[in-house]
């Protein structure tokens, strides 16, 4: 699996995997930091996330539950090399994604 920087091309399958609009996930790609994961090439997942004071926020995240415990890292490495706390919300309903997250070292 590899995770690299989201672009606006990535937008349309992004917007699959969160089931919201195109240009929303473009946005998000514009307003936010985002990564990707891509297993042959094919996007598996994404996180959002942006830094504010002291914590570093994750805005929205989806895909496998591979991919999304591999992409949490990616906001929780950035929180801890700069000495600030981690946060997210995840639905009740999505328990797979509330694993990923607890695999992550999310409370």
């Amino acid at each position: 699996m590899e995770v690299r920087e989201a672009v606006e091309a990535d937008a349309g399958r992004l917007a699959t995997l969160a089931d919201a609009p195109t240009d929303t996930m473009r946005n998000l790609v514009h307003d936010r930091t985002v990564r990707v994961a891509e297993n042959d090439g094919e996007i598996v997942g994404f996180v959002s996330f942006d830094a504010k004071r002291d914590a570093v926020h994750v805005t929205q995240f989806d895909g496998t539950s591979e991919a999304a415990a591999r992409l949490l890292d990616e906001p929780a490495r950035f929180a801890r090399s700069e000495g600030m706390a981690a946060e997210l919300l995840v639905e009740q309903s999505r328990a797979e994604l509330q694993r990923a997250a607890t695999a992550a070292g999310f409370e």
